[in-house]
This record gives C-alpha cells, sequence and structure tokens, in this order.
C-alpha cells in the first residue's frame, strides 16, 4: 500500500467516528432530555434547550474536523468543500428527523409516544447496564 492510500484510510478512519457522532446525536439529546424529570415542560423550552446543546455539539464537531483537516493537509479550499457538503448533510439529516417525528406523531397518540420513549429509555439503560457506556462487557467471564 502507497503512502496515499494510507493517508487516505487514516481520513476515512479519523472521519468515520464523528459522521457516525453528527448522525446519531439528535436520538442521543432526545433521549438524555427524556431520561431528566417529569416531560411536562416539553414545550418551547425544551427544544431551545435541545437546540443550544446542539450547537454546542456542532461547533465541537467543527473543531475537530478542523483539527482532521490540519493533520490531512487539506487544502483550504478543500475544506470548503467538505464544509459545505457537510453543512448540507447536516440539514437533510435535521429534515428527515423532523420528517420523521411528524409521521410518528400521525401513527401514534401522545400517550403512545411517550410509552415508546419510555420502553426505549429502559431498554436503553438495561444495554448499559450489561455492555457499559461503550458497548463493553461488564464481565469478562459471561457464558450462559
Amino acid at each position: 500500500m502507497n503512502v496515499s492510500n494510507t493517508r487516505k484510510m487514516s481520513i476515512r478512519q479519523l472521519f468515520a467516528p464523528t459522521l457516525l457522532a453528527i448522525a446519531i446525536a439528535p436520538l442521543a439529546f432526545t433521549a438524555q432530555a427524556h431520561s431528566h424529570g417529569d416531560h411536562e415542560g416539553q414545550g418551547p423550552d425544551r427544544e431551545r434547550m435541545e437546540e443550544r446543546m446542539e450547537e454546542r455539539m456542532e461547533e465541537r464537531m467543527e473543531e475537530r474536523r478542523q483539527e482532521v483537516y490540519e493533520r490531512a493537509d487539506i487544502s483550504a479550499e478543500k475544506q470548503a468543500e467538505l464544509n459545505a457538503a457537510h453543512a448540507e448533510h447536516r440539514e437533510a439529516v435535521h429534515a428527515l428527523r423532523d420528517e420523521h417525528k411528524e409521521r410518528v406523531a400521525e401513527i401514534l397518540s401522545e400517550e403512545e409516544q411517550e410509552a415508546l420513549r419510555t420502553a426505549m429509555r429502559e431498554a436503553h439503560d438495561e444495554y448499559r447496564g450489561k455492555h457499559g457506556k461503550r458497548g463493553q462487557h461488564g464481565e469478562s467471564g459471561d457464558s450462559e
């Protein structure tokens, strides 16, 4: 493998976790927001909080992308193109998420949506209890 392929592979390896984090961040924010206290205040205040969290996450991701660009010696012109592509992707993901929320609201009543969120939160907590935060197994000697 030549140096060029090694560099390309390294860039892909560096970007893959970043892109995955960006893709699942809205789900994590939603799950986290629902896991705190009662949900009577789900209106504009909650939405503003989620927007601020998302903005902070995006700022951190932008800083990480910039570091990766510099490590990979990506030209300013290509950085701008990559940033534009990222912005388009982010907008598409947001639009798709909003469309999905509307579709779910058409299918399920508020009570059913809350029951689904609760069940998902419980399943998530159980999974984390078994596998830890990053998917590690809690006990190495498990055998069933």
